[in-house]
């Protein structure tokens, strides 16, 4: 087995209880635009980039007119109405920490922009990994395209088989394994174990997967 060396975070649902959250941002968005789309069908898109959800919610771009008003109104509510609601998951800052504490290299893959995964980070106590981030603007495709995962390997300067990505969507799990990445996956953020499918192993949480630390492919430092 491969050593491990890094690990690349995903934080919205995975650090953080953000996802439905996110979806009532789109939600509510939508209807202020005047559309009316299912939250469940939202729902199943948080994860992928804000340009892959809008163009699959209603299949135009989202560089078009729409578009752009739709996804500015989505992070100004999210930011306004729903920030402040997202709470961390238990024992996350720990899972990091133990990390650290092992010598493991550490960096996130995040859709959000900066300033959004800045206090994002801050919510989940770990605004230390802002440092080696990865944020929209450092990939040219957003998950699940393995763009973002790519990239924080470059910053972690480490090659895909001594790192492991922490994610809890399919499209985390995906974008791990097109970047030759191994995915650890956790359930809170509220995908099964059919979603997940492809991923190395799945934990019901940080927790979870704390607990399980040195059975877990974490803990082959």
């Amino acid at each position: 087995m491969v050593q491990l060396h890094g690990v690349i975070f995903d934080v919205d649902g995975t650090l953080v209880d953000s996802n439905d959250h996110h979806a009532r941002a789109w939600y509510d968005a939508f209807r202020n635009a005047g559309r009316e789309i299912e939250f469940a069908r939202i729902r199943r898109l948080i994860g992928v980039g804000s340009d892959k959800l809008f163009a699959k919610l209603t299949g135009q771009p989202v560089d078009s007119p729409d578009g752009k008003a739709i996804t500015d109104d989505c992070k100004r509510i999210f930011k306004e109405r729903y920030l402040a609601q997202v709470e961390p998951f238990a024992e996350g800052r720990q899972l990091v920490e133990r990390l650290q504490a092992a010598g493991v290299r550490l960096a996130v893959a995040s859709s959000a922009r900066r300033e959004e995964l800045e206090a994002l980070l801050k919510i989940a106590g770990v605004p230390q990994l802002l440092d080696n981030s990865t944020t929209s603007k450092e990939a040219d495709r957003s998950k699940p395209d393995p763009d973002i995962v790519s990239a924080a390997l470059k910053k972690l300067d480490l090659p895909a088989p001594q790192t492991v990505m922490i994610g809890d969507t399919p499209y985390d799990v995906e974008a791990g394994n097109r970047a030759g990445v191994r995915v650890i996956a956790v359930r809170c953020g509220g995908w099964g174990d059919d979603d997940l499918k492809g991923a190395a192993e799945i934990y019901d949480s940080p927790a979870d997967l704390l607990e399980h630390f040195d059975q877990s492919a974490l803990g082959q430092q």
